[in-house]
């Protein structure tokens, strides 16, 4: 039985959905304003984990992921560019569809947007009103009563009270409490406005999300997942608002992962410690993010550094350490060596399922991985041939493939394979003659070009570093 940490309740709980075999799973996407960084890859590859695992056991998984396409955080970029806040969203929006793909990131089943939303959202925030959940004051906002709400606050674990200890109100607003919050704001000159009850204006934040999940996934829903900075006020008032709308559950699962950090602090614009994805698909493999994100839990902080990274890469390095080719004149491994793989192919996919249905627990998965990993290499050694290495290694490769990893190897032109195979026939001829310098030369300067070679008791094989 899988089970889920649930952020609403503090606790793992037995995943059950509301329909069976169907996953309804909204995840909160980026507000587009500029280039996506790796904090954004994290979380987005933290979810298509979860989604490839959930598809693993069987399940269909309608993946919702928004794009937050109209924003004040837009229209002030826009503004420093001198550039149509829509156009620029667009800009960014194929951006990063395409930094998704890079990093083989599943497409999610529908990609809505807010400015797509418009009539859902002014729907829903004119029942909101009629149900007394929400007022207009007269200066074209609009604002849901927190007060109303009896179980506001219980996502995030705040008390009412103390939330408005600490909160002010801004001169413009026209609030009742604190607390209330922008279902619509009034248009100001030169931005996006569309016609209201209320006047012209745009949605706030939070209502746009709800409007979204209810137009495609319905009233209710499976998993609502995204960062945990969105914890508060993000999710809170979209339970509050959807909540108060239809008078039923919104998620029966509330996922949310943990942040990336640069030295020991939480990656962000407003520190200036931005990586984009571009920049860093530019210098790593995208496999190598994903083993990052493998390597720990998903709701702990992930540490990003060159250290980090370069352990991730070893890690993969590894895996595709067993997928090289048996010797084709090998055949002699004994029945033990051989019994041996097949129990740790067997151990290794009930262990990696254990791992997995406990909330999804990828660091302890990939061990298991290592595993099989280690036992494929060992039978390689005791003389296993390719059909006899052939069930463990396509074992290894569905696993990982569970977990989106590519396993791609570096490949070049058959010209140059000719000639990496060449300069290796010069080198045995070089070991055979007792010219261990010109061997050794032959071997690191194939490594500089990114070549490994590894002598084995058949000879020597090479594969791309």
């Amino acid at each position: 039985m899988l089970r889920i940490y649930n952020t609403l309740t503090r606790k793992k709980e037995d995943f059950q959905t509301l329909e069976p075999g169907l996953v309804k799973m909204y995840v909160c996407g980026v507000t587009v304003y500029n280039d996506a960084h790796v904090g954004h890859a994290m979380s987005a590859l933290v979810f298509d984990i979860i989604r490839r695992y959930l598809e693993y056991k069987g399940y269909t998984v309608k993946h919702v992921m928004n794009f937050t396409d109209v924003d004040d955080k837009i229209i002030n970029r826009a503004n420093q560019l001198g550039e149509d806040p829509l156009q620029l969203a667009e800009r960014y929006i194929n951006d990063y569809r395409q930094n998704l793909s890079d990093l083989n990131i599943l497409p999610a089943t529908v990609n809505p947007r807010a400015t797509q939303t418009m009539r859902e959202i002014i729907k829903m925030i004119s029942e909101l009103g009629e149900k007394d959940f929400a007022y207009a004051p007269g200066n074209g906002d609009v604002y849901f009563r927190v007060s109303k709400d009896d179980d506001y606050g219980k996502l995030s674990g705040r008390k009412l009270d103390d939330m408005q200890a600490g909160s002010r109100i801004e001169v413009e607003e026209l609030k009742q409490h604190p607390m209330d919050f922008a279902l619509w704001k009034a248009a100001k000159p030169g931005e996006p406005a569309w016609d209201s009850p209320w006047g012209k204006g745009r949605p706030g934040w939070h209502i746009e999300c709800s409007a979204m999940n209810l137009a495609i996934l319905g009233e209710q829903i499976d998993i609502h997942g995204g960062g945990n900075d969105l914890i508060f006020p993000h999710h809170e008032n979209e339970i509050a608002q959807s909540e108060a709308y239809t008078g039923k559950q919104f998620s029966r699962y509330w996922m949310h992962n943990g942040m990336l950090q640069l030295g020991g602090e939480k990656m962000s614009k407003s520190l200036g410690n931005i990586i984009s994805i571009k920049e860093f698909l530019s210098k790593r493999d995208g496999d190598v993010m994903r083993m990052l994100v493998l390597n720990g839990s998903y709701r702990a902080p992930l540490m990003f550094n060159e250290e980090t990274l370069d352990a991730a890469e070893k890690g993969l390095e590894r895996i595709k350490s067993a997928l090289r080719p048996a010797s084709a004149k090998t055949a002699d491994a004994s029945p033990e060596a051989l019994s041996a793989l097949e129990k740790q192919t067997t151990s290794t996919r009930e262990a990696f399922v254990a791992a997995m249905d406990d909330d999804f627990n990828t660091a302890g998965a990939l061990g298991s991985l290592f595993d099989l990993v280690r036992a494929i290499n060992t039978a390689r050694d005791a003389g296993a041939s390719p059909e006899q290495l052939n069930p463990a290694q396509e074992a290894l490769r569905d696993l990982a493939g569970v977990f989106g990893l590519r396993l791609a190897e570096k490949t070049g032109s058959e010209g140059a394979e000719k000639f990496i195979n060449l300069l290796l026939e010069v080198r045995a001829e070089a070991r055979k003659q007792k010219q261990w310098p010109l061997s050794d030369l032959i071997r690191d300067r194939l490594k500089e070009l990114g070549v490994t070679v590894e002598d084995g008791k058949d000879g020597a094989a090479w594969r791309y570093s």
